[in-house]
């Protein structure tokens, strides 16, 4: 995953580091964020809590993979409150997420992405409307929402999470099996 490591860093990834899954700060008490609804999608994405599915659930489906290639993304914003700089920055991140997910799965038998934020694969989720999702295959939930401790994670990656005043640190995983 070296290879992959540097194409991340080269593609605009800040840092990137491989750990093994389990080194992974897991802490089940991190869904009680999700439930406060502080994003507005609990219960409006199928990727998020409670349609992804239980914290013990998630952390052991998390644990079935061996390793993680962990990355982070640091955008400069005008001010603490430069919402649209965040949306923005979240975007390049996801894209960022994106442009290696073909090749992990090339390098990885089995894999499992999560990224910052909820999945937005759909313009509008299923789960609105209480149908099915209709790209299981390609959903992607946070970090946070498999009860990842994120600020915990970057220590272990040798990371900061916090990257300086008017900055935004975004963060994402790719668990897999070689």
């Amino acid at each position: 995953m070296e290879d992959l490591i540097e194409e991340l860093i080269n593609a605009g990834a800040y840092k990137a580091a491989v750990i093994e899954t389990a080194d992974i700060p897991f802490d089940k008490s991190l869904r009680d964020y999700c439930t406060m609804n502080m994003c507005g999608q609990y219960g409006k994405n199928w990727a998020c809590p409670p349609g992804v599915g239980e914290p013990d659930e998630l952390i052991e489906r998390a644990k079935k993979y061996k390793y993680a290639l962990v990355f982070q993304t640091v955008s400069e914003l005008e001010d603490s409150f430069d919402f649209e700089g965040m949306q923005a920055a979240a975007k390049r991140h996801r894209e960022l997420s994106k442009s290696v997910r073909e090749k992990i799965a090339e390098k990885a038998k089995e894999h499992l992405e999560l990224t910052a934020g909820g999945c937005n694969i759909c313009e509008k989720c299923a789960k609105i409307t209480d149908e099915p999702c209709r790209f299981p295959e390609k959903a992607v939930s946070s970090l946070e929402a498999y009860c990842i401790h994120v600020s915990q994670l970057a220590e272990k990656c040798g990371m900061k999470y916090i990257n300086g005043k008017d900055t935004v640190t975004y963060f994402g995983a790719y668990l897999y099996n070689i």
